[in-house]
């Protein structure tokens, strides 16, 4: 079924780009001082945030349409896994983003170095739903 492979191909890439955050740009950005690294993370938040929001409602949508044809649990599942990345986002993570962004760069230090720490803990939810999801769609797919 097309419908619930290409919800496959989202749920991947998401997690993909999720665990790319997590294991390589964040531990780099980390290297740098603290002005620098607040620099960094802002135009990088917001590139991420553009491309991952759609592909987590895309991912949902096609999860649900996959279901709709099939009435396998598991599309329905990873559909409600892709999904769950905004409330997550919006209540756990924004409150974070919404510090660090309103944080001048010359008003860096520790103190901004700890929340970015934080945000990628944080970030490491989404990643780790973004592989749920992945799964139950891959689950479906060979069921």
């Amino acid at each position: 079924m097309l419908i619930g492979q290409l919800a496959l191909l989202v749920g991947a890439v998401f997690s993909g780009v999720a665990l790319y955050i997590n294991v390589a740009e964040q531990p780099a950005r980390l290297g740098l001082d603290d002005r620098s690294l607040l620099t960094e993370w802002k135009p990088s938040y917001k590139r991420g945030l553009a491309m991952q929001a759609p592909l987590a409602i895309v991912g949902f949508l096609l999860g649900i349409a996959a279901w709709w044809q099939a009435r396998h649990i598991g599309w329905a599942v990873g559909a409600l896994f892709m999904v769950a990345n905004w409330p997550v986002t919006f209540f756990a993570i924004m409150p974070t983003n919404n510090r660090l962004m309103a944080t001048d760069p010359g008003a860096a230090g520790p103190k901004s170095r700890a929340m970015i720490k934080r945000w990628g803990s944080l970030h490491a939810m989404r990643t780790a739903i973004g592989f749920a999801a992945s799964l139950a769609f891959l689950w479906a797919s060979l069921s």
